[in-house]
């Protein structure tokens, strides 16, 4: 009788492998994945066996601002998203450089070698322009007779596919995988009517993903309308010829203030706007006259630390993101975070806003936030939290931002939002409108999420047997 690992023991961290199970590298997560990829409905075959040409490592440009759609996009591991999906709605960036042998083909697969991300695959499809790709991706062609670019890419959004990521790439502090090791990754290969079959189950995913995403969209998009509607604001309108960027001073105003055209022309379309409300400044409604955060370096975040919450941590709705959550060594009280703090990025993403709602996760912030602690009495946190998210504030930011390498501005000029400030009931009906819009968005973005990921699991049910 073998020998058999007891009850209580977690297997994931020790189990048994038969000698004859062990081929290749012999490490823990690589003879785990192994026993979990043994078994499959159709013969395995590695890559290398499946190409056309050998693999072939991309451009090293440095990327400049893509100015049009009809220059050629540079695509880079930061432009591909988890689900392998490149956003064509931003410009993105594009070399100064171009060399034809980097210039991407309809059914290319490009497979991310380095970082956070490696593992991370895209299948480029002809589009209006042209499209090459930098260094730290790798492009693969394939032999269409044999292997469907698509049903590549398909099997690289399974979850067996992510434990053969975790298990071939060596531990480093910049985790790596070349393409020879690429080339080794074995593939359950059905007949291609199979894999047509395949492709059109996770292409029907992805466009219900993307119908319910645009969905979503659409309902984000309304809310800016709504509340400068309920506030009987029009935005101002930019003008930029020659009369609108001069101005005439006095002398006297020339010494301490600012005298770019741009500032002035929108402060002054700023303090004449019509408001159906009162108008007052973020001074008016706030306890304090704004605390820059912690300066401390950032470190691996455990469960049950003391969350650090950076610029880079919060999305452009304002919400706080899930992932590469962070900590730091020095937790001072002074800058832990409470319920309706409100927070704006002084630099980079300058204007960004984010209010604190998490009470069950202890939190403190860095550097480059500042910290505002709302009168509540005056003014409705979340109605202050969504204003500071519609145009006009964006509109404001434009203005009060200062030119420089890094835009920037400071506690005082954030104390002077100006702020339309209607009856706390009317607060209060603005926010929970906004409230419940943004929450039927979440749950359209969850219903795309979810349908992908039922059809990755079908698909992967189909190629394992299991």
């Amino acid at each position: 009788m073998s020998y058999q690992v007891p009850q209580h023991i977690d297997k994931n961290k020790i189990f048994i492998v038969k000698r004859s199970e062990i081929e290749g590298r012999l490490d823990p997560k690589m003879a785990l994945y192994n026993q979990e990829s043994h078994s499959t409905q159709y013969h395995k075959i590695q890559l290398k066996k499946l190409l056309l040409k050998a693999p072939q490592y991309g451009a090293g440009e440095s990327g400049v601002t893509r100015k049009s759609y009809q220059e050629p996009r540079y695509i880079r591991i930061t432009d591909i998203d988890s689900n392998g999906i490149v956003n064509s709605k931003e410009l993105g960036a594009t070399a100064n450089n171009i060399e034809d042998k980097y210039i991407l083909n309809d059914g290319d697969i490009l497979f991310a070698r380095s970082g956070a991300t490696v593992g991370k695959t895209y299948l480029h499809k002809t589009k209006p322009y042209m499209c090459f790709y930098a260094g730290y991706l790798i492009r693969f062609v394939v032999n269409t007779s044999l292997i469907l670019p698509e049903y590549l890419f398909a099997y690289t959004q399974l979850p067996i596919y992510k434990k053969w990521i975790a298990a071939i790439q060596r531990p480093s502090a910049q985790p790596n995988i070349n393409a020879e090791e690429y080339q080794s990754l074995e593939i359950p290969l059905p007949n291609l009517d199979i894999q047509h079959y395949i492709c059109n189950i996770i292409k029907n995913g992805y466009l219900t993903k993307q119908k319910k995403e645009a969905e979503a969209q659409k309902l984000l998009d309304s809310i800016d309308g709504y509340i400068l509607n309920e506030l009987g604001i029009t935005m101002p309108k930019s003008d930029l010829n020659l009369k609108e960027r001069i101005f005439f001073c006095n002398f006297k105003q020339a010494t301490g203030g600012r005298l770019d055209p741009k500032f002035n022309n929108q402060w002054q379309k700023l303090k004449s706007l019509q408001c159906n409300y009162p108008k007052v400044t973020l001074a008016d409604v706030v306890f304090n006259s704004g605390q820059y955060g912690a300066n401390e370096t950032a470190i691996d975040y455990k469960e049950g630390d003391t969350r650090y919450i950076r610029i880079t941590d919060i999305d452009d709705l304002g919400c706080l993101k899930e992932n590469n959550k962070v900590t730091c060594k020095n937790i001072e009280q002074n800058y832990m975070l409470h319920k309706n703090d409100l927070l704006f990025a002084r630099s980079g993403s300058v204007g960004k806003c984010y209010i604190h709602k998490r009470i069950s996760e202890p939190a403190i912030f860095a550097g480059y936030l500042i910290r505002f602690i709302i009168n509540a009495a005056i003014i409705n946190p979340d109605y202050l939290f969504y204003y500071c998210n519609c145009s006009l504030y964006k509109y404001w930011v434009d203005t009060i931002q200062r030119p420089a390498v890094q835009a920037n501005i400071n506690s005082e000029e954030f104390r002077q939002i100006i702020i339309p400030l209607p009856p706390m009931a009317k607060q209060q009906e603005i926010a929970d409108h906004i409230t419940a819009l943004r929450h039927q968005a979440a749950q359209l973005q969850q219903e795309g999420k979810e349908a992908l990921e039922k059809a990755k699991q079908e698909v992967e049910q189909m190629i394992l047997g299991k």
